[in-house]
């Protein structure tokens, strides 16, 4: 069979949630089914690492597309043409995007539908194009894969497609993601906050992100405990709103709040190790992948009460209510003080994280293309 992939997001250096998926479970597919032949399609110029075996064919189909007209231009205009061309048996799109004007089979990746829920969060342009498009990639594919139970029961409540025709296919943690010895942590340690012990935030500084609530519930915490103890916010900043500028600007303690920008796989891995506990507070979420990558650092979770964060985090984690910074600043002074609960959580999330390896997502996403391959 001849399978045709969007991979528009494998980019050197760049890889986010959805790039990693990308990249993880492809990396597996391609090299496990040398029977198969794949076309990846990049829409610039693609690193050589991120073609994995001999029988990928990498092509560049421009223009780069990282805006609304471009999503347009690239996968309803230049896409077609090219996919007529190849004549693929399956069109797999792991961002979820996919052309209405072709008539191949096509398998799609929604990760989660936070748009339909707070659309506002998202420029306008960006907004319009979602809310429009989604819903018929959602009728035009042949089978959507998901990333848990609740974006499953999502799509099947908000676009009203059937769940058998849905498969769910989690996320997964890198393998450079596991405990420190403690020389290292107090060496990465030095390396970002000068020795102090830290929470972290990972993730891109956008709305849903709830950094707004996060600032506000770390000011409580530090209001009532005063050790040194900081906030580092790993993660670029290209959603960051003007409410989220003024609730960093009204902090008290803003001055322990410590910004990375972007880290590297190496890099990331070991300021998450080196935390005092992960602060994952997004109000919404379809997997989030920074929750398995604390369990296998050895690193306790704060996280939320909603949406996919229950059902990902399990009992290995203290969910908070997001939008009560209260709420997360106790947690934050549990974790603290809390030997037992500390130890308890490390435990729980060691355990919990066999649930989720990239090897898994690799064989669900694979199950989900031969699904699609035998549908008519």
């Amino acid at each position: 069979m001849n399978i045709a992939v969007n991979t528009r997001l494998l980019i050197k250096n760049k890889l986010d949630g959805i790039g990693w998926f990308t990249y993880e479970s492809l990396k597996r597919i391609t090299i496990q089914h040398p029977e198969h032949h794949f076309y990846f399609i990049f829409d610039r110029p693609f690193d050589p690492t991120f073609i994995f075996s001999s029988n990928i064919t990498p092509i560049v189909l421009n223009p780069q597309s990282r805006h609304p007209l471009l999503f347009w231009i690239w996968f309803d205009w230049r896409l077609p043409r090219l996919l007529k061309k190849l004549n693929p048996d399956l069109f797999l799109s792991p961002d979820g995007y996919l052309s209405l004007k072709t008539k191949i089979k096509s398998l799609a990746v929604f990760h989660d539908l936070n748009f339909e829920h707070y659309p506002k969060d998202l420029p306008l342009a960006f907004r319009l194009y979602y809310r429009y498009f989604f819903p018929k990639f959602a009728t035009k594919a042949i089978r959507i894969a998901t990333v848990s139970e609740f974006s499953k029961m999502d799509i099947v409540t908000q676009y009203r497609i059937l769940p058998c025709q849905i498969d769910v296919v989690y996320d997964g943690a890198n393998e450079l993601y596991k405990p420190l010895l403690p020389q290292t942590i107090t060496k990465i340690r030095e390396k970002y906050t000068s020795g102090a012990p830290y929470f972290i935030f990972i993730g891109s500084l956008h709305p849903r992100k709830n950094l707004v609530n996060l600032f506000k519930g770390f000011d409580l915490f530090r209001l009532n405990y005063n050790e040194d103890i900081k906030l580092l916010i790993v993660g670029a900043r290209k959603w960051w709103t003007k409410e989220i500028g003024i609730a960093f600007k009204e902090m008290k303690y803003s001055d322990d709040v410590v910004f990375s920008g972007r880290l590297n796989g190496d890099e990331l891995a070991q300021a998450l190790g080196a935390s005092l506990a992960l602060t994952y507070v997004s109000y919404f979420e379809g997997f989030g992948i920074p929750i398995v990558e604390a369990f296998c650092c050895g690193v306790p979770v704060i996280t939320s009460n909603v949406t996919s964060m229950p059902e990902i985090a399990g009992d290995a984690a203290l969910l908070i209510d997001p939008f009560c910074p209260d709420s997360i600043a106790l947690a934050m002074k549990s974790i603290t003080e809390d030997v037992h609960l500390r130890n308890e959580l490390i435990r729980k999330g060691l355990d919990r994280k066999k649930e989720f390896t990239w090897q898994r997502t690799a064989d669900l996403l694979w199950k989900s293309i031969e699904k699609s391959l035998k549908s008519s």
